[in-house]
């Protein structure tokens, strides 16, 4: 127990992370070399203008290969958009268009039911077996006669009646 507390041991202080001690230590540095090269003021000017051409053209080329990368990234992404947006107004004209035709045939379908049933009425008439004056069915005047409540039906007791 005694032999742990007598080993030596690091604490390690951090503070907020800045560049700024970084880049004083950069520009110390920098100046210590200038002050301290063994070639005369004009070489080592005239090897920091080169230092410095060849930084603001690779600058620039970097430059110039990020933007022609972004604006062919932003070309394909509006090509697959527009191609996507195309496909789902495509999808959207077919609906209605199946929505429409469904509709109609509906709609013909309940014409021909509703004349087949006028049709059975009018032979009815003919025959005698249904009366002349608008009104319920006979069933349900019975019922209604009689003070009796129609029993609901469920969706499993509807007749199917083709339309």
């Amino acid at each position: 127990m005694a032999q742990s507390d007598e080993l030596p041991y690091i604490v390690v202080e951090r503070r907020g992370g800045s560049i700024a001690p970084f880049l004083w230590g950069a520009f110390l540095g920098a100046g210590l070399a200038l002050l301290l090269a063994p070639r005369s003021g004009k070489e080592t000017r005239r090897e920091i203008r080169g230092g410095m051409k060849r930084l603001k053209e690779t600058a620039e080329g970097t430059a110039r290969e990020m933007q022609e990368a972004v604006t062919g990234t932003l070309g394909n992404v509006r090509r697959e958009v527009s191609s996507r947006l195309d496909a789902a107004r495509q999808v959207v004209d077919a609906g209605r268009e199946a929505a429409r035709e469904t509709r109609a045939e509906l709609q013909q379908r309940l014409a021909d039911a509703r004349h087949t049933v006028q049709t059975g009425i009018d032979a009815a008439r003919r025959a005698g077996r249904v009366e002349e004056t608008p009104g319920p069915p006979a069933r349900a005047t019975r019922r209604a006669r009689s003070g009796q409540r129609a029993a609901p039906r469920r969706p499993e007791e509807e007749e199917d009646v083709g339309i």
